[in-house]
């Protein structure tokens, strides 16, 4: 009976390693099967960027006869135009015209003459083209002799600039988050980028000065890369530079958080009343809408000019992250006012300005061919974190076993496989023993 007994476990054990071995079969198969597309490199700083209907008919037209171009909530494109002739071609055009009493001319001249006057920290100035105005905006921090010698300026150039006080303070947003961290402070990582020899993290330039060493931990033990090429103030955007020369698996991936990330598919200029995706690591994911370009911050630590303004909420920690809508690299955190509790403005430094003048393309997904023009499907990246573009290189103990047990990956299905085999070894091994022993025992009984 007992004998009977064992050859029926011994007979289920290998019945379960067979079956442990094609299931693991099937999860590596799969696995490899789903496994993303390696990213390429595309989108060069030569290239023009993707630009909407009403930017390209603003920029035929001129800035005489136009005033901006923005999209209505339906994505419909709407530019501001100066006269008769003007919005009978862009209605013919398809789009939709309003005509307006200032030029893009007057509104660029408007913001020359405030840029040229003392400079206010807590100040900042953008174009509104829906309201054909250029609107001025005072954080808590300016004093009423300077918000009153401002709007005198305002006045000498003429009623289309608008006075505004806001709560709150212009501040850069570094110190106080993750994932990259410094002496010089903390911030989140932007975008993946490559000159075509190394692979280079765009962040916010005010992050740190050339030279800043970035770590992943705040003990200064996972080395991401180095601070180069920096421009701040005046922009607002610098390279880091990773320690290994390569971004490694999910370059063209942005994380928002939750382990899951978006992947992105090219670069563009950004355009009035576009709806946008921010991700950093203090905040996370955080959606909006571009309210304002050209605008112009006065920062304690400098002016930043050609900035996107938007209604999206940042925090300390955000800088440097990424903008996007759609998979199309927009912009990457500058700073702003307020918070993702009661709100605020972020501005934002735009990717083709600084794509064209550090000489670096983006790191973009395979399947859109570099255009910018597919959305992006959303991608789980489970190693990264809020503001981080992609894995950070280095692998301790923790992630490698996170990652054989993640079943998005191969390694559950080659556990899967290695415990089969490690049974099927061991009923052999077992029976073997078995057999032995029984010959033994028959052989002393008749030999004696």
């Amino acid at each position: 009976m007992r004998h009977a007994r064992r050859r029926v476990v011994r007979r289920v054990t290998r019945l379960a390693a067979v079956g442990g071995l094609l299931l693991g079969g099937a999860m590596v198969t799969n696995a490899v099967a789903s496994e993303p597309q390696a990213p390429s490199i595309g989108v060069p700083f030569t290239a023009p960027p993707a630009t909407g209907e009403g930017t390209d008919l603003v920029s035929r037209l001129g800035n005489s006869r136009t005033a901006g171009s923005w999209v209505d909530k339906a994505g419909r494109p709407v530019v501001a135009v100066t006269d008769d002739e003007a919005a009978a071609e862009v209605k013919r055009a398809g789009a939709q015209a309003r005509m307006v009493e200032h030029s893009m001319s007057d509104l660029k001249s408007a913001a020359a003459t405030l840029r040229s006057a003392p400079r206010v920290s807590g100040t900042s100035w953008a174009m509104d083209y829906k309201s054909n105005q250029v609107v001025v905006r005072g954080d808590s921090t300016v004093s009423s002799s300077d918000w009153s010698r401002m709007t005198k300026v305002a006045e000498g150039i003429g009623p289309f600039v608008r006075m505004e006080r806001s709560e709150g303070t212009f501040t850069t947003r570094v110190n106080g988050a993750q994932p990259i961290l410094s002496t010089a402070g903390r911030c989140s990582a932007g975008f993946n980028v490559t000159d075509g020899k190394s692979d280079f993290i765009l962040t916010a330039g005010h992050c740190g000065p050339d030279g800043s060493v970035w770590f992943a931990d705040d003990r200064g033990r996972d080395q991401v890369g180095t601070s180069l090429k920096r421009s701040f103030p005046g922009d607002d955007y610098s390279l880091v530079k990773y320690d290994g020369g390569r971004a490694g698996k999910g370059a063209d991936v942005v994380a928002v958080g939750g382990g899951k990330g978006v992947r992105i598919t090219g670069v563009a200029d950004a355009e009035v009343g576009q709806k946008i995706f921010r991700s950093g690591s203090t905040s996370g994911l955080r959606e909006g809408e571009v309210t304002a370009l050209n605008a112009t911050v006065n920062y304690p630590e400098g002016t930043v000019t050609g900035l996107i303004e938007t209604n999206v909420c940042a925090e300390p920690g955000d800088s440097g992250g990424p903008m996007f809508a759609d998979g199309v690299a927009l912009g990457v955190t500058s700073g702003g006012s307020g918070d993702c509790t009661a709100g605020g403005t972020t501005f934002f430094q735009p990717v083709t300005k600084a794509l064209t003048e550090l000489g670096v393309k983006l790191i973009v997904a395979k399947s859109s061919g570099g255009t910018g023009a597919a959305p992006a499907p959303s991608a789980s990246q489970g190693a990264a974190s809020p503001g981080a573009s992609a894995p950070i290189t280095g692998t301790d103990v923790s992630t490698l076993l996170s990652r054989l047990t993640d079943p998005r990956n191969v390694g559950p299905g080659m556990l899967v496989i290695g415990g089969s085999l490690v049974a099927l070894v061991a009923t052999r091994w077992i029976r073997a023993e078995q057999d032995r022993k029984a010959y033994r025992q028959y052989y002393s009984a008749t030999w004696g």
